[in-house]
């Protein structure tokens, strides 16, 4: 193999000679995320290309090849063995090759290409009753040439298996650019005609069959042993009792022998009827220890968890998150399935009855409700991040996160386990597939130190002779990556090693294929993400990131690849990938993109650097990610420091200053609104807002006097002693008054009667423009009069203003004042829900809301969803726009992330509103000012308006919004 660090001009050319069009990306900004995957690796690449056919695949592995340059196939990069990155060309299969290319449900089967999402096959082949049998958590963005990749399981592999069950056939493309199929009965070209291929694949196929011969006795004797012996080489497939199966050999070689374009694979029937049992229990071996039981009763799933993921799920995203489990420290999910609910039901019941009468389980009970039932797959699905960032702060990491035994082994297994982390004086959290034997761990392992390092390498060879020792496999759905490629040699014999070597030197002579993985592999102690350059960014922050150790060095760290961030339904995160779908748009790219900031060997120029610049340009500050990403991320608040710092001492984007000092210009308006609007709808209108880079395609919102806030404020007064205050923010008193009225008058119906507070502000326009100098300023102000002695709860009608006191104001201060300040606060929901009087009755609610909920709200006020209080207050359907609105504040209105607004208005938002029939009396509620002006925006056309939650409750109105 030649030299890596040979000159990519030469190759970049040769791509735009023999693939024209073809995307190719260098640089430290486009290619920083891809340095790594969800495993504790960094192996920046040289380049990363974007193919969007087979052709363009052959064309970079010949290309590559000419120039010695390795090549790593990439699907949803959310690999946790170190198997998507590497060193010279990384190709992203998810961008553009994603197409469902045939499903036939009478055959069973679907043809794919390999970056298609394992949601997105399961979605389509929903309408004809058939799903994709594997279905691992990372479901909604990992891709199925991923899955294939590293042969992955699931959560219902006790019935489905692993992947290589259900592979038809693979269209690969091998190391020398030759196009093949793979099936059930060998390989063959995939053009029958091209002489040149049909050799190449001949000669091929010759020398494998050389090899199974000559290794017959180890590859029996080795392989195959337990349901999830995913390490090494599945050799046995093409033993001549298995047929030669191609396919299915090539299933688990993580990229090193081939590359995957499409498949074809077999679907099978979706289930009639299903019931989940939660079972309790004391720890994770008594669970274990009833597994094998519970296999007798042929479940779908049988998935086990420890108590550190649930109070961490509870402790990001409130109490109500985790709901449905009965009482114990460790858990097991159980799922049955069958043709008809009521058998379905008598066997559960029949279930717990036995694991009762075994005296293992501390409780049990049937899951009965959608919620429920969502809520803890949530949990179970999230445990890897909710496992790497615990609620007290420690970190814990892969690396030994995908042993599998035999399940009937698998307690003795546990229970060695435990007694070796704790000889090593180490702490994991378990969770996994228990059912299948496979156990996924994360380990609070010192990476960051030589030392912590080499105590890390000691037990993972420990570790990795005692799962040999229980007759287990070192991976059962991970793949053996850059962690475990090392330990192979702890598991098989010299001459399996050998033939793995031989078998992978065959399909890929110059070992240019994913280098450092099975085959010669890497030390599992090299490139360490964390084995960071002694000269890296000296970080200062004004945020205080009072939950990251190391602030915000240690808060972008967070991100450990899991890439919730990359899915397209389900939460609000990352509302800007959704709209663009690119890796560097996404929570987790910018987060990466970060990282490599602060390492500084790449993105040299700390936080000066143009890349971080534009890879953050884009994020809406929608704080979404801060509740739906598994580990916290916070993207809107290390946009806001990262800002801060770019721009200290120099200009600033034009909209910095006419949106970011909204709240002071505005105030002003107020005194000459009429005019001033008038203005503002006129040619000088336009041309202000082009001076202030906001977009023309937007009208600017009408402003408020303020004597018409004075008006509704004399007007709501009540004579009863107030035990609120009304929080009066910039938004509400610039452009909708009738709002703080409106609030008023609901709190003093539901037994709150508040006092209003004028005049203050939360900071948020200049904290989400990344002036925080400015922003402490005001803050300061309004803490010191807030923080009087008075202990009232503080109602604010805006979400987003409401979130800045509650998170924004304390980890910006710091100080006692601005945290006894952040405890009182609520939303208008919030108040509603916990405080209203028992006996409060609102008047009469329509059938029908369309709700579009304020991801600031969605993020910081857990277990307070506008959603849940209407349903609870009487309104029969809540039709949600789950998503960000698109106009997230000053971005949507920014000249530049027009078109971004609007793209992500249509993923959710705009699709809602269309469907509203305007002969119905639809209400549409929307307590967020950004949202209710996009909702203007996109359909105010059409006479359809949002109201504040307030004005919807407002008692004294004839219809909702009207005031009588």
């Amino acid at each position: 193999m030649t030299d890596t660090t040979t000159a990519l001009e030469p190759l970049v050319a040769r791509l735009a000679e023999t693939a024209p069009g073809l995307r190719v990306e260098t640089g430290p900004g486009p290619t920083g995320p891809y340095a790594y995957d969800a495993s504790n690796y960094r192996v920046p690449p040289r380049a990363v290309v974007f193919p969007r056919s087979a052709d363009d695949v052959c064309a970079v592995l010949r290309a590559c090849r000419e120039a010695g340059v390795p090549v790593t196939a990439r699907g949803g990069g959310t690999s946790m063995a170190g198997n998507a990155i590497g060193p010279g060309v990384v190709l992203d299969f998810s961008r553009y090759m994603n197409r469902i290319l045939d499903i036939d449900p009478v055959a069973r089967t679907a043809r794919v290409e390999a970056g298609v999402i394992l949601d997105a096959l399961c979605g389509a082949t929903a309408l004809h009753g058939l799903t994709f049998g594997p279905d691992p958590s990372s479901h909604s963005r990992c891709t199925l040439g991923g899955m294939i990749g590293n042969d992955a399981c699931g959560n219902r592999s006790v019935r489905h298996g692993r992947t290589s069950t259900h592979i038809e056939a693979l269209e690969i493309v091998t190391a020398d650019g030759v196009r093949a199929v793979a099936d059930g009965a060998g390989l063959r070209a995939a053009d029958p005609n091209d002489t040149d291929a049909v050799r190449s694949v001949a000669r091929l196929v010759a020398d494998v069959r050389r090899l199974i011969d000559a290794n017959l006795a180890p590859i029996r004797t080795e392989l195959g042993r337990v349901p999830r012996q995913v390490s090494g080489y599945q050799l046995h497939h093409l033993l001549p009792e298995h047929g030669f199966d191609m396919a299915r050999a090539l299933v688990g070689t993580e990229g090193s022998c081939a590359v995957v374009t499409a498949a074809t694979v077999r679907l099978v029937a979706t289930a009639q009827a299903s019931t989940l049992l939660t079972l309790g229990y004391d720890d994770v071996v008594d669970a274990a220890e009833d597994v094998p039981e519970i296999l007798r009763w042929n479940p779908t799933a049988v998935e086990g968890m420890d108590e550190a993921i649930v109070a961490t799920m509870r402790a990001r995203r409130g109490p109500d998150s985790v709901t449905g489990l009965p009482k114990g420290r460790a858990w097991l999910y159980v799922e049955l399935d069958g043709d008809d609910q009521g058998v379905v039901d008598a066997r559960a019941a029949d279930l717990l009855d036995v694991l009762r009468a075994q005296g293992r389980m501390t409780g049990g009970r049937v899951v009965r409700t959608p919620a429920e039932h969502r809520s803890l797959w949530r949990v179970r699905e999230d445990g890897a991040g909710l496992a790497a960032r615990l609620v007290d702060g420690g970190e814990s990491w892969p690396g030994w996160e995908d042993a599998a035994v035999a399940p009937d082994n698998l307690a003795a297994y546990l229970r060695d386990f435990r007694k070796l982390l704790a000889s090593h004086g180490l702490t994991g959290v378990l969770y996994g597939h228990f059912g299948a034997g496979c156990v996924h761990v994360r380990i609070d392992f010192d990476l960051a130190t030589d030392p912590g390092r080499a105590a890390a390498r000691r037990f993972l060879s420990e570790a990795a002779a005692l799962v040999v020792e229980h007759g287990g496999s070192l991976s059962g759905e991970h793949g053996d990556g850059r962690a475990r490629g090392e330990l192979l040699e702890v598991m098989y014999s010299h001459r399996m090693i050998q033939a793995f070597a031989a078998f992978k030197e065959i399909f890929d002579p110059e070992g240019l294929l994913n280098p450092g993985v099975i085959v010669t592999p890497a030390r599992l102690d090299a490139d360490l993400a964390l084995h960071t350059p002694s000269d890296v960014l000296p970080v200062e922050s004004l945020f205080s990131f009072p939950h990251d150790e190391d602030g915000f060095a240690g808060a972008v760290r967070r991100c450990v690849g899991i890439g919730r961030c990359r899915s397209d339904a389900g939460g609000v995160m990352c509302p800007s990938y959704r709209a663009t779908g690119e890796e560097n748009d996404s929570t987790r790219g910018r987060a990466r993109l970060l990282q490599e900031m602060v390492r500084g060997d790449r993105v040299q120029d700390g936080w000066r650097s143009a890349e971080v610049r534009d890879a953050l340009d884009l994020c809406l500050s929608c704080k979404a990610c801060s509740s739906d990403c598994p580990v916290g991320v916070d993207m809107a608040t290390y946009k806001a420091e990262f800002l801060h710092q770019h721009y200290k001492g120099r200009l600033r984007p034009r909209s910095h200053y006419s949106l970011g000092w909204l709240p002071l210009t505005s105030a002003l308006a107020g005194f000459a609104a009429r005019p001033l609007n008038a203005l503002l709808r006129g040619p000088v209108g336009r041309l202000l807002a082009r001076l202030g880079g906001v977009t023309t395609q937007r009208r600017i919102p009408a402003f408020a006097s303020r004597r018409a806030l004075r008006k509704v404020l004399r007007a709501a007064k009540t004579d009863e002693p107030a035990k609120a205050l009304l929080f009066v923010d910039s938004f509400t008193r610039a452009f909708r008054p009738q709002v703080a009225g409106a609030a008023s008058r609901v709190l003093a119906d539901a037994g709150l009667p508040c006092t209003a507070e004028d005049g203050l502000c939360c900071g948020l326009t200049w904290v989400s423009t990344g002036q925080l100098s400015t922003a402490r300023r005001i803050m300061a102000r309004t803490v010191a009069r807030l923080d009087n002695g008075d202990d009232r709860p503080i109602v604010v009608a805006e979400p987003s203003c409401a979130a800045a006191l509650k998170r924004d104001v304390p980890e910006l201060l710091g100080t006692d004042a601005a945290q006894r300040v952040a405890a009182r606060v609520h939303t208008l929901t919030g108040a509603l829900t916990d405080l209203a009087a028992p006996d409060w009755t609102p008047p009469e609610l329509p059938d029908d809301v369309v709700l579009q909920t304020h991801c600031h709200e969605y993020a910081t006020f857990k277990g307070h969803h506008p959603r849940d209080l209407l349903g609870r207050l009487g309104v029969g359907k809540v039709d949600e726009a789950e998503g960000c609105c698109g106009l997230a504040g000053n971005f949507g209105f920014e000249a530049q992330h027009y078109d971004t607004s609007m793209a992500v208005a249509d993923l959710a938002l705009k699709p809602r509103l269309d469907d509203i029939d305007q002969a119905t009396r639809t209400v549409v509620v929307a307590d967020g000012f950004s949202c209710a002006t996009q909702i203007d925006h996109l359909a105010g056309n059409r006479g359809i308006r949002a109201l504040h939650l307030a004005e919807l409750l407002d008692p004294t109105a004839d219809q909702p919004g009207e005031t009588s």
